[in-house]
């Protein structure tokens, strides 16, 4: 098969498009068509060896976490799919080698959900990561309810985005930072949107002058530290970015797949309660230019990489 993949670290230039070996289905896993994957900061992280310390690779490594296709061979022990299902997936093991920019994955049956059936597979292909983090962050780690006022960073961001849309429908207030051209995107989405950068703690407090009940970091840093000093009393503190949370009292966070998790996003997206924004795609061939695009760390929503099967 058709893949994009790379035998050692390195920056973009490392990625090669090409054959590449068949992968096997083993009893727990489901063989699936890629339609589209998902770029997420994650993918060039690992390929620039940045989580070589928690995650081993075996060369030559498929990048990609995230998909949406179509079953075309479930594995002996998997009653749950069919040929000809349509499915999406956080296809994540605990090693580096399988991944998802390729024609073809055989993805382990935990780590899938029914495809929305009101989303492209393009727009699919953007939510398993970042649903998942999202939503683990925001009702397992912060626990947002009704009347809480929330703030999330990078807000029109994969994650971000999700994030904002599942607190808004958990009753809560959000504030949501950003360039000031993603504001009206965050107005759309029932964020009020404040500018990052200096002046960002005064900023917030203009709006929120008691402080806030849960900060969502997905930034780290001087971000970090100021959504601690913005806290309320009592109020809750998650990073999926800087581990130093845990200093200020707060939780670290890296999302899990988690099959019911992700077929509760599906039935959310079905509801018309979230939306995923897909900013840009590439042809498979293209992936480097995708992951230079994620790496500037600009974008609106997802950068989705697309297999063409000539339907």
């Amino acid at each position: 098969m058709k893949a994009i993949s790379y035998r050692g670290y390195g920056g973009p230039d490392v990625l090669e498009y090409g054959e590449v070996r068949d992968p096997k289905v083993g009893p727990d896993s489901v063989l699936v068509k890629v339609r589209a994957a998902a770029v997420n900061p994650v993918d060039w992280k690992c390929r620039e060896g940045h989580l070589d310390g928690l995650i081993d690779p075996v060369f030559p490594v498929i990048p990609g976490w995230d998909v949406s296709g179509v079953v075309v061979q479930p594995g002996a022990s998997v009653p749950e799919y069919e040929v000809g299902d349509e499915v999406i997936g956080y296809v994540r093991e605990d090693f580096l080698s399988r991944g998802t920019f390729a024609e073809y994955v055989a993805a382990p049956v935990r780590t899938l959900a029914r495809k929305p059936r009101n989303l492209t597979f393009a727009e699919a292909a953007g939510l398993p990561l970042a649903g998942l983090t999202a939503h683990q962050v925001v009702g397992d780690a912060l626990r947002v309810t009704e009347g809480d006022v929330v703030l999330v960073h990078a807000a029109a961001g994969g994650v971000g985005s999700i994030a904002v849309q599942l607190a808004r429908h958990a009753g809560a207030r959000v504030i949501g930072t950003a360039s000031e051209r993603n504001h009206d995107f965050l107005r759309e989405l029932g964020a009020e949107p404040v500018t990052y950068g200096d002046g960002l703690v005064d900023r917030v407090r203009a709006l929120a002058p008691d402080g806030v009940d849960a900060a969502f970091d997905t930034v780290g840093g001087a971000t970090l530290k100021a959504s601690a000093e913005l806290l309320a009393p009592g109020g809750r503190l998650a990073s999926i970015a800087d581990g130093g949370v845990v200093d200020l009292g707060g939780v670290y966070c890296f999302v899990r797949p988690d099959a019911a998790d992700l077929g509760h996003l599906t039935e959310l997206v079905e509801q018309d309660v979230v939306t995923v924004h897909v900013d840009r795609t590439f042809p498979l061939e293209r992936a480097a230019e995708a992951h230079r695009l994620s790496e500037e760390g600009r974008t609106r929503g997802k950068i989705v990489v697309t297999v063409d099967w000539g339907d």
